[in-house]
């Protein structure tokens, strides 16, 4: 399980994430929504242990996250990462000289399954495909917890739903949890188990989904929509 407990982040005079207090539990995919700049990369980052907490503490599997905590954590950011004279190949081989969790095997039949050709040079991959290695070397590693961070950005219609099914088939969803950090919910609402809204670095809304189908008869995006507005006129 993945706790924030009174967490906030500031970087000089703006504040990332204040005094937010959530969790996240094993097994579940998590939708973390909200738009650009409202403190959803801040929060994958504390996860990863990249950026370091204001004041609160965040905690993984009941340990306080340290930057070590990369053994129990894969994260897919926004950013390409890559060495551009390797070939796919390498960057896999690459990956697992660097991670003792590393698959190698699952990574080879997810560059088959997203036909990725693996002896090509990185600096010859579209953007599409680039953000297809992204997602091949993360949900290639056999983690605690997946961080997805905007999986789609910049990618057609085909690669998301590749990379939609790819989830779907290679998570270990008995003992993994994994949380999505997107403004874009199309893709993702149908693997969703549970949603939180983040909007200026404060968490506005959480909902289970099935429920919300079920009870409230509204899709995940009605929600969104529905919770935002209510937030507006209240302030």
């Amino acid at each position: 399980m993945i706790r924030f407990q009174e967490v906030t982040k500031k970087y000089g005079h703006g504040t990332a994430l204040e005094n937010t207090t959530l969790q996240f539990e094993k097994g579940k995919i998590y939708g973390l929504l909200g738009p650009n700049g409202s403190g959803k990369s801040t929060t994958l980052k504390m996860i990863a242990g990249l950026v370091i907490p204001t004041s609160g503490i965040v905690t993984v599997s009941g340990g306080a996250v340290t930057r070590k905590i990369a053994d129990k954590v894969a994260y897919l950011t926004e950013l390409d990462m890559f060495y551009e004279a390797f070939t796919v190949d390498g960057m896999i081989s690459f990956y697992a000289s660097q991670f003792k969790d590393f698959d190698r095997k699952k990574a080879y039949e997810l560059s088959e399954f997203m036909d990725l050709d693996k002896n090509k040079k990185i600096k010859h991959l579209s953007k599409g495909n680039r953000g297809r290695l992204k997602l091949i070397l993360t949900l290639s590693r056999n983690t605690e917890v997946l961080l997805l961070d905007e999986p789609f950005s910049g990618l057609d219609p085909m690669v998301r739903d590749s990379i939609v099914k790819s989830l779907i088939s290679y998570i270990d969803f008995g003992n993994q949890t994994v949380i999505i950090a997107t403004h874009e919910i199309d893709e993702i609402e149908a693997i969703l188990d549970e949603a939180y809204i983040i909007h200026n670095g404060r968490i506005e809304g959480h909902c289970d989904v099935e429920k919300l189908r079920e009870e409230e008869g509204l899709s995940v995006l009605q929600w969104l929509k529905k919770t935002t507005a209510e937030g507006s006129r209240e302030e």
